[in-house]
């Protein structure tokens, strides 16, 4: 069936558009929805008469696309992943991976519009990687894949730290074993009554 879309669709084009699609899915969302409606002489001078303000919006698009671009582009990228000493990643960069570290920048971009040199990254270093904005608009994002670290040396501080901890450690050591050895054996030991402590507990209302 031709129809005319009412509004943005997505994966199927923007308001305007004229697009030919399977009947039942016109029928049963399409149209039901207002997101579309049937091709014929008298929606064409509809939305005829339409046109300017549609092309209005979607020049605000541009206009917002562009300034996404500048800001992804001013954006770099770092991922730190599991990777061999020859630079081999355990594991992968994909579009999903850069879908986060842009989530985490504050942007929100659908991965099927990122698009990664060979699919995949399996290897340290830095990288280009493209973002479809709208139209035929893109993004160039800076990205560094480096390798994950493991462990770090410690520094001066903190080995002097560990020295006073571990010599702590062994004092109090030495000064368990001595009273160890001066505790009465079972057979001399006293058997007192406890006595039961009786401990009100209250709750405060915590108001936010």
């Amino acid at each position: 069936m031709k129809v005319i879309l009412n509004k943005d669709v997505k994966y199927l084009g923007e308001e305007g558009d004229v697009k030919s699609v399977a009947n039942g899915y016109a029928r049963n969302y399409l149209l039901p929805r207002m997101l579309a409606v049937p091709y014929n002489e008298a929606t064409v001078a509809i939305f005829e008469g339409r046109k300017a303000e549609i092309e209005a919006r979607k020049e605000q698009k541009r206009k917002d696309s562009a300034s996404l671009k500048e800001r992804l582009e001013q954006t770099a990228l770092v991922a730190e992943m599991p990777a061999g000493s020859n630079g081999k990643l355990y594991g992968a960069v994909s579009a999903l991976t850069v879908a986060e570290l842009l989530h985490k920048n504050g942007f929100e971009i659908e991965r099927k519009r990122i698009e990664i040199p060979g699919v995949t990254i399996k290897s340290t270093g830095k990288y280009h990687v493209t973002i479809k904005l709208y139209e035929a608009q893109t993004a160039t994002v800076e990205l560094t894949v480096k390798a994950q670290e493991t462990a770090t040396e410690a520094s001066p501080s903190d080995k002097k730290k560990e020295k006073g901890r571990r010599f702590s450690e062994e004092a109090r050591t030495e000064t368990q074993t001595e009273e160890a050895s001066s505790e009465p054996k079972p057979e001399e030991a006293k058997t007192e009554p406890v006595e039961e402590e009786t401990s009100e507990s209250g709750s405060e209302a915590v108001s936010s």
